[in-house]
């Protein structure tokens, strides 16, 4: 046990259970919940011993390192404001969840590693393709699951902790996959003297902690039920912390003659830099973190020979040498997943986890700047001195950066699980961008039309066996970890919680009279 003070009992009743000491009107407890907007997850599971030792360590290192203690102001009156955006409307519509696979927890699982992305089978079989965070890819066939592919074999510095954004980030199947046989996956890794394309970005102050690789696997057999083949390191990219890094990547849906065939997306989190105070670390073409990255995976003219820069490029011919070519767009903090909408051309979507504020929905442009860590949504913040406040800035301090087309309060949602626009046969669901919130499992939609002309966020109602219900309580969790999948070829979609395993399908949706 760690040495230190007792602690008072309040604390450790706040610990076990934060809402209680909230409603109890607790000081402290109001004004953290005020600064945050967020209520801390009840920790009642731990034993008095084992919160005291936590507590005792804390105390620990606060008087080593000579931290303050955070500060309540006297006679504060604690309540929340009004949201600093338009609030989410309520049309009406209604969704029914019915269970379609159950996937197997892992050993050594978190609530915050599981299942994370789904895809179709190019196979054309009617199977999914779906992966764990904790180093497995699944091939699904009739609603059952079986390992495809177990990475952990192939990389011994393979990890998925510390950090709820490490583990095998994302995969994706080449748009050629039945020909070429390709399938690309990003994971993370420890260090392990392998150089990143970007290993010179920090300060000497900044030693990465890991790094994440994109790999490529060459397939034999793409009907088998189990990979065998051979792969290839596309790049690696090193990270100030273990917090945002690869996020989704995805193919644009485009014909083969098209000059965005095969070109490879990448969502890049800004790695934690404005968590260390360092906001010129992202928020910049000359460099990786916060960026939507987009390469030729077949190239060969980048940095490190494996890959290509396209020409599209908007950075591509820039004549300094420290721009980042791969960049497509950039000044995003959480990039945490992308889709396209065909309803009217072609709409890359990019939902942006915030920090302080405002979750975002944004419609990507080649070029573009979408301001973290300047602004989140359309409110200025500085990183610098405080994370969790947002202000409002005159119209001409906006003119760089690109509005979202959606844009949600911290009250409603707490970090974006972004969605797909809906094309399959349920037609109260279509041309409808569906999307949701990672903690509470909430649902949400916007509609998208050729003008864009409507940037209202609409809250959706779940409905299991004709009565409302939530995923919390479909899933006896407090905590959803909520994703969601989208299968291209049958039109399914699915909504996903990593604790317990669990791919439900929407059977169903509607308008309430």
């Amino acid at each position: 046990m760690f040495p230190g003070p007792r602690f008072p009992c309040e604390i450790l009743a706040f610990i076990q259970d934060p809402e209680k000491a909230i409603r109890s009107g607790d000081a402290r407890a109001n004004e953290l919940n005020d600064r945050y907007k967020s209520m801390m997850p009840a920790a009642g599971y731990l034993t008095d011993e084992q919160t005291t030792n936590t507590l005792a360590h804390l105390n620990q290192q606060t008087e080593a390192l000579d931290l303050k203690s955070f500060s309540v102001p006297k006679n504060r009156k604690f309540k929340m404001g009004d949201s600093v955006v338009a609030p989410v409307k309520n049309a009406g519509l209604f969704i029914e969840l019915e269970d379609y696979i159950k996937f197997p927890v892992q050993k050594g699982h978190a609530s915050d590693k599981g299942i994370a992305t789904l895809r179709a089978d190019p196979a054309g079989r009617g199977s999914l393709f779906v992966s764990d965070q904790m180093g497995l890819v699944y091939r699904v066939s009739h609603q059952q699951p079986r390992v495809y592919l177990d990475i952990r074999g192939y990389f011994p510095n393979f990890i998925f902790v510390p950090g709820i954004g490490t583990g095998l980030g994302s995969f994706i199947v080449h748009p050629d996959f039945m020909r070429n046989k390709l399938l690309y996956t990003t994971h993370a890794e420890k260090l392990s003297g392998v150089p990143a394309i970007n290993e010179d970005a920090f300060p000497s102050t900044i030693e990465p902690p890991l790094q994440w690789m994109l790999t490529e696997w060459k397939i034999d057999d793409p009907c088998a039920d189990k990979f065998t083949g051979s792969r290839r390191e596309v790049l690696r990219v090193s990270t100030p912390t273990t917090a945002h890094g690869f996020q989704d990547i995805g193919f644009a849906p485009v014909a083969k003659e098209d000059p965005d065939y095969g070109m490879l997306y990448i969502g890049c989190g800004d790695g934690g830099s404005n968590n260390l105070k360092m906001p010129e670390l992202c928020h910049n073409p000359r460099s990786l973190p916060g960026t939507l990255l987009h390469i030729d995976p077949l190239g060969t003219n980048g940095p490190n020979g494996h890959y290509g820069i396209p020409a599209a490029n908007p950075f591509a011919g820039n004549p300094d040498p420290a721009v980042r070519r791969e960049i497509w767009a950039y000044g995003f903090r959480n990039p945490h997943r992308m889709c396209w909408d065909t309803s009217s051309g072609l709409r890359m979507i990019v939902a942006d986890i915030g920090e302080s504020n405002v979750e975002e929905v944004n419609i990507v442009e080649k070029g573009g700047d979408y301001g973290w860590s300047r602004v989140e949504g359309m409110f200025g913040i500085d990183t610098k001195t405080d994370l969790k406040v947002v202000f409002t800035v005159p119209p001409a301090s906006l003119a760089t950066y690109h509005e979202p087309f959606g844009q949600i309060d911290h009250k409603e949602m707490k970090a974006i699980s972004g969605g797909f626009v809906y094309r399959g046969s349920i037609t109260k669901l279509r041309n409808k961008y569906v999307f949701g919130d990672i903690v509470s499992g909430k649902l949400f939609y916007m509609n998208l039309d050729a003008t864009l002309s409507d940037t209202s966020v609409y809250a959706i109602t779940i409905i299991r066996e004709g009565k409302v219900t939530s995923v919390q309580e479909l899933s006896h969790l407090t905590r959803a970890h909520l994703r969601i999948g989208y299968d291209e070829q049958s039109g399914d979609l699915f909504i996903m919680t990593k604790a317990d395993g669990m791919v439900r399908r929407v059977a169903k949706a509607g308008f309430k009279p």
